[in-house]
């Protein structure tokens, strides 16, 4: 069975180079992603670990690339893996960036509609930063 999605989207008036450039340094999470990361990261037996509302977990991103992809996979307390795609868009002079949420098997509806929501401000919290409000 396919799990539910929802894609959870922000515009943000600065170039989509210097968004991805920012967004894509794990030891940024803390300012920007308190869905993901509350406290500061650290490398740990080269894994990037963090303290979240979910416990401590680890993150993995994909590759540095030049396609603006920001996928990076969770590894929860209870070892799950989640995969989460994230895109940073060239939109004009500035960019979109683009949050896919999944349901979990074990997710009811009222905890996947708080991930999406956790998802929107975190990309609200990096539009912010991004643009100096």
């Amino acid at each position: 069975m396919i799990p539910e999605s929802a894609h959870v989207a922000v515009s943000i008036d600065r170039p989509a180079d210097d968004v991805y450039a920012f967004a894509s340094d794990p030891r940024n999470l803390p300012q920007w992603a308190a869905g993901l990361a509350r406290q500061e990261v650290e490398l740990v037996d080269g894994a990037w670990v963090v303290e979240s509302p979910m416990g401590r977990v680890t993150v993995e991103f994909t590759p540095s690339n030049s396609f603006g992809v920001l996928d990076h996979r969770v590894t929860l307390p209870s070892g799950e893996t989640v995969d989460n795609p994230v895109r940073v868009i060239p939109n004009a002079d500035g960019c979109d960036v683009v949050f896919t949420v999944r349901r979990r098997a074990e997710m009811s509806a009222d905890e996947f509609a708080a991930d999406q929501a956790a998802g929107a401000t975190d990309l609200a919290t990096l539009r912010d930063l991004m643009q100096g409000n």
